[in-house]
């Protein structure tokens, strides 16, 4: 079973985000009170923390969640080979996959710290489909897999 692991959230853009209890996912908009919400196609940033665990065995520096910019970090769904399309539900709302990965602005901390960062090739990104909280524990599904 997929689950969300930790709900993360940064007021200005630009810095690391920071785990919360619960987001509030609103349509055409994405996380109430977070620096990257808006209406366009990356309202919701996603990494697995598979990709995390494999980050924090290759370097020597504490990586907690939201370290890459991510808003949810999730375990047991393999993120990064959903196509663009799928749609997911995760706890009480649904998103839609639009985009995997991004390019790595060049004052990456992290990237600057180890040499390499995951959220370019495996992070990914989506709109709101339906509006809801999301809590750590929620429960992840996949709806429909686009091919």
């Amino acid at each position: 079973m997929a689950t969300v692991v930790s709900v993360n959230i940064s007021e200005k853009k630009g810095t690391v985000k920071h785990p919360v209890p619960e987001i509030q996912f609103k349509l055409r908009h994405g996380i109430v009170g977070d620096a990257h919400a808006g209406d366009w196609h990356r309202q919701i940033s996603l990494l697995a923390e598979e990709s995390v665990d494999a980050m924090r065995a290759a370097c020597s520096i504490p990586l907690s969640e939201g370290v890459f910019a991510e808003n949810i970090n999730t375990r047991g769904i393999d993120l990064k080979h959903l196509p663009v399309g799928t749609r997911l539900r995760i706890g009480e709302t649904e998103v839609e996959v639009t985009q995997i990965g991004k390019e790595c602005h060049s004052d990456c901390a992290i990237k600057k710290a180890v040499g390499k960062c995951v959220m370019p090739t495996e992070g990914i990104f989506a709109i709101v489909v339906k509006e809801g909280t999301v809590r750590p524990g929620d429960e992840i599904e996949i709806l429909e897999a686009k091919a």
